[in-house]
């Protein structure tokens, strides 16, 4: 028994976002928070936190990561897919605008990093 205990213990010290991911589960089931609103919140949550993650990067290097801009808006789109998706008559065409959008924004997301300019002068010592 306590060898089990251990390995539980062991896992979730490891693995700290299953353990936050499980409060979080049974505080919406026992709070009674429609599923579907609780996703938006938290990819509401995950905006601001990108935001924040976005504006602290730039107070501290002075420029503004073209990655941290694409992922905002990114989440921002995933997070409205899913409130359209959720309402009780759905309309197929926006849902796949916005799916289109996200698309594109992977595209531009890839090449952002892909080239970008930390990474060249990093090849380029490489070599």
């Amino acid at each position: 028994m306590k060898r089990a205990i251990a390995k539980i213990n062991r896992y979730f010290r490891s693995n700290y976002e299953v353990l936050i991911a499980m409060i979080l589960f049974i505080a919406i089931i026992v709070s009674g928070l429609d599923f579907s609103k609780a996703i938006i919140y938290m990819l509401e949550f995950i905006v601001i936190m990108e935001v924040v993650k976005m504006i602290s990067d730039f107070i501290k290097k002075e420029k503004l990561r073209l990655r941290f801009i694409i992922d905002l808006f990114i989440i921002f789109l995933i997070r409205d897919v899913i409130i359209q998706a959720s309402h009780t008559t759905i309309d197929y065409v926006d849902i796949i605008f916005l799916l289109i959008v996200i698309f594109i924004f992977f595209i531009f997301r890839i090449m952002s990093i892909k080239y970008s300019p930390g990474i060249h002068k990093i090849d380029e010592k490489s070599e």
